[in-house]
């Protein structure tokens, strides 16, 4: 059965290289959108040498990591299983010998294998090139940063998977999908680090999970975090990956009972 699932994985890298023109373009598209952010923030910090515990070399850094990260934990699950719940193929999917939902993490993964190795990896060589980003010299950060990549794909899919099952409930979710996108980009720490937001609001998004997808592990690769606290970066990564694992088989088993099928 592992097989199985690795062979999903294949197959998924394979069909993205039909579209990888598209993805060497965002390349491009990356670059220039961190550009404007560096810019953005060099403006923003103008003669002070740091803001709310970053430096411009670290938030530098920190934008250009971020950006790159998302486009390997990225990916259109929630899309997907929605499409799949409207036009019926869902109901083929419960039939087949193997688990609906783990085929599709596992068809993200393959997905944002492809974009790791043929957009983030090429893409942050361009902007080491272009912008005054400071890579970690040590293997350790290197090694716990891609160990946090690991988790931050698998807590953003949870997140997709659970908003892509409201689709049973509500028929059509694109709006839930929009909302939840926006509120992954903005309160993960992708577009304003969590450390700008008002003490109040950075207190409660502690509490979320959002932080575990970029604020986490872009804070470690910069050096915010280092030392134990690297350790309990992790940790607050595994225990939202733990938790949303309960949400998720309970709204799957819930949706089971009450497919509805719009197309055929």
């Amino acid at each position: 059965m592992l097989s199985a699932y690795v062979e999903i994985i294949r197959i998924r890298f394979l069909m993205m290289l039909a579209y990888r023109v598209n993805y060497y373009s965002g390349i491009i598209i990356y670059a220039i959108n961190i550009g404007a952010y560096y810019f953005l923030w060099k403006a923003i910090y103008g003669d002070a040498s740091s803001l709310a515990g970053f430096t411009v070399d670290q938030m530098t850094t920190y934008v250009a990591v971020g950006w790159m990260a998302r486009a390997f934990y990225f990916n259109n699950l929630d899309r997907e299983i929605a499409r799949e719940i409207k036009d019926g193929s869902v109901a083929v999917h419960m039939i087949r010998p193997y688990q609906y939902l783990l085929v599709k993490m596992m068809q993200g993964l393959g997905e944002g294998l492809f974009r790791l190795l043929l957009f983030s990896i090429p893409g942050m060589v361009i902007i080491v090139l272009l912008f005054p980003v400071t890579l970690p010299t040590d293997v350790f950060t290197w090694s716990v940063f891609l160990l946090m990549l690991v988790f931050s794909f698998l807590v953003n899919s949870q997140i997709n998977v659970l908003i892509g099952l409201f689709a049973f409930f509500v028929e059509n979710n694109e709006g839930l999908i929009r909302m939840k996108r926006v509120a992954v980009d903005l309160f993960s720490g992708l577009i304003i680090p969590l450390s700008f937001f008002p003490g109040w609001a950075e207190s409660v998004l502690g509490l979320l999970p959002f932080q575990a997808v970029t604020y986490l592990p872009s804070s470690v690769f910069t050096g915010r975090v280092s030392g134990g606290d690297i350790w309990h970066a992790v940790g607050i990564q595994v225990l939202w990956f733990v938790l949303l694992i309960a949400p998720i088989y309970f709204v799957w088993i819930k949706a089971r009972k009450r497919l509805f099928v719009q197309g055929g």
